[in-house]
């Protein structure tokens, strides 16, 4: 086995099977949140999680939970598809499509985001999560009115 150009040690595999276990729980966690159910992040967060995504910055486990149950609160339904999951050492990028209905976006049809998500992981749990998506992709885009225009803009503009 083969990292970044080194011959990998028995600690380069074995934290590769942990990233690649805390990742599973991560898929697991991220497919059961829903409106009323944010719960389970100790299972893969560390307390001092910082997370970061195109709307805002948390630090710590609570302060993460109370912006889950902020961001669930209405959504009817909410999925993920990973695609790609690339692990080295105690770092993780997966690809993902977010299949979310919610009744103020797009009159509650579902609509799909494409992202990226960053993690780096340690002692078995995530302290860092950044994901990467197009915000307009997932609210800008979906409001009613602006919705609209948005979407004719990237027709013209195509």
């Amino acid at each position: 086995m083969t990292i970044q150009g080194t011959t990998a040690t028995a600690t380069d595999i074995h934290q590769n099977e942990t990233a690649s276990a805390t990742v599973e729980r991560f898929q697991r966690l991220f497919n059961t949140l829903s409106s009323g159910n944010v719960t389970g992040l100790a299972e893969v967060y560390s307390t001092d999680i910082r997370f970061t995504d195109p709307f805002g910055t948390v630090t710590g486990r609570e302060e993460l939970q109370a912006y889950f149950e902020k961001v669930y609160t209405n959504v009817r339904s909410c999925r993920f598809s990973f695609a790609e999951v690339i692990i080295s050492r105690d770092h993780a990028c997966l690809a993902w499509v977010m299949h979310l209905e919610h009744p103020k976006l797009r009159r509650g049809r579902e609509i799909t985001v494409h992202g990226m998500t960053h993690l780096t992981i340690e002692a078995g749990r995530v302290n860092y999560h950044r994901d990467y998506f197009d915000g307009a992709e997932l609210l800008y885009g979906n409001l009613p009115l602006l919705g609209g225009a948005i979407r004719w803009i990237r027709n013209y503009a195509s």
